[in-house]
């Protein structure tokens, strides 16, 4: 490497390794109390809840009698996980082991961002993006499950067995992994992540009772107050609306009147969001190497808009899948991630600093979600017009795509040749080709 490039690469290596460690030395002060912060205590589902799961799930069942418990069977893997430093208590080594997998998705985004075509953009956003959510990041296993999604992601382009794999556990730690290969143009990735999450489950069945005892405890939810829907009990507050705000089902939700229409409107949304993915890959014709990223960021941004559940830890896998997709110099999801990234300061703002204006449905508490939840449902109409018309449609996303394409094919052929793909081939575009892979 000439000084310059030189440079700029150590630069690159060094500060965000840096601000990560001074960021995250913050969060875990935060949650071991050594600092309080401000709010409700984030850390005693920790304490409480996953112990409570840990006693249950090391002797040989799931907590299947639990309506709390809603998570598929991989789940226990993160619960139990603390076990793996008996020296420490339980919350303690949960929280070191939250950190690990914190430091291991920027690892990864360091790695990605330093090849040929890409952008360390992508580890920024994840040093940066963490710690605008707060101290929740560590107190829930949301960010484990993101650390194997961004993994997955990242391997889509060159390794699709491993891809599919890790997508299939993902999809097994908390389901909204399956998500990742919607843009997938390799079908050995899809079967992959098939056999991969067939084989866990059944291996599952077979070691403890209730493994899927979560395909029904979230059958009777009512609308979570942080969710979009939840919008419309806050204001109908103000206008005499008879409901009650109560803890159910482990979160925060409104029960009474239309509250089961506005969740079924919801789930409908879910349903519709599920049809325009399908159609978009129906009718998707140019793939290219940052749309496996992009279609995941966009698919789970528009299921997580449309849930009756919008919790704080939802914003971590928006966060990273949205660090993948600034992995790749040639994409176009810029905009979509800054927005995520100002809703993830507005989360941290709406819960737990100012949770209880939030459960009050006061003005501060409106004024917060509508805020928080405008900037999710922009970013998603933005990332999903933007995804359409770099694979579907529009001349001007056409020519700009073909052009930075053929700007990251150039630096990635050499790349391409030495792992004997032929010159001007680069590894994601060896295999099937769109047009066979549809």
């Amino acid at each position: 490497m000439d000084g310059g490039d030189g440079w700029a690469t150590r630069r690159d290596l060094v500060r965000p390794p840096v601000v990560w460690g001074v960021t995250r030395a913050v969060l875990l002060l935060f949650v071991l109390k050594v600092f309080v912060f401000p709010g409700p205590d984030v850390t005693t589902d920790v304490s409480v809840i996953y112990q409570g799961w840990y006693d249950v799930l090391r002797h040989g069942s799931f907590p299947a009698g639990d309506v709390t418990w809603q998570y598929p069977p991989a789940a226990a893997l993160a619960v139990l996980s603390p076990g793996l430093l008996p020296f420490l208590g339980y919350a303690t080594a949960f929280f070191v082991l939250a950190c690990l997998a914190d430091l291991a998705v920027l690892v990864l985004l360091l790695r990605a961002g330093l090849r040929p075509g890409r952008t360390p953009r992508g580890a920024w956003v994840w040093v940066a993006g963490v710690p605008l959510l707060g101290p929740t990041v560590y107190a829930r296993y949301d960010v484990m499950v993101t650390a194997v999604a961004v993994a997955a992601l990242l391997a889509g382009a060159r390794r699709p067995r491993v891809a599919g794999a890790l997508a299939g556990f993902g999809a097994l730690l908390k389901v909204w992994p399956a998500l990742l290969l919607v843009g997938a143009v390799r079908r050995r990735a899809w079967v992959t992540a098939g056999v991969t999450a067939g084989g866990l489950s059944v291996l599952a069945a077979l070691a403890a009772p209730g493994a899927f005892a979560f395909l029904t405890a979230q059958r009777d939810r009512g609308t979570e107050v942080e969710s979009l829907g939840g919008l419309c009990f806050h204001v109908a507050r103000h206008f005499g609306w008879r409901g009650q705000v109560l803890l159910n089902y482990g979160s925060i939700e409104f029960l009474g009147p239309y509250v089961d229409v506005v969740s079924t409107i919801a789930l409908t949304l879910t349903g519709a969001v599920f049809g325009w993915l399908l159609l978009w890959r129906l009718t998707a014709t140019r793939f290219l190497p940052h749309t496996l990223a992009e279609a995941a960021f966009t698919a789970v941004l528009l299921f997580t808009v449309t849930s009756r559940v919008i919790s704080p830890q939802y914003l971590v896998w928006l966060v990273g899948t949205g660090a993948v997709c600034l992995c790749f110099r040639a994409g176009v999801m810029r905009r979509p991630v800054g927005l995520v990234l100002v809703a993830s300061f507005v989360t941290v703002l709406e819960f737990p600093l100012g949770f209880v204006h939030v459960v009050a449905s006061d003005p501060l508490g409106i004024a917060l979600l509508l805020l928080r939840d405008g900037l999710l449902v922009a970013a998603s109409v933005m990332a999903a017009v933007r995804l359409w018309r770099s694979t579907v449609t529009g001349p001007e996303a056409e020519h700009e795509a073909g052009h930075e394409a053929g700007h990251e094919a150039g630096h990635e052929a050499g790349h391409g040749a030495e792992h004997g793909l032929g010159p001007g081939l680069s590894p994601v575009e060896s295999g099937d080709s769109p047009a066979t892979a549809r």
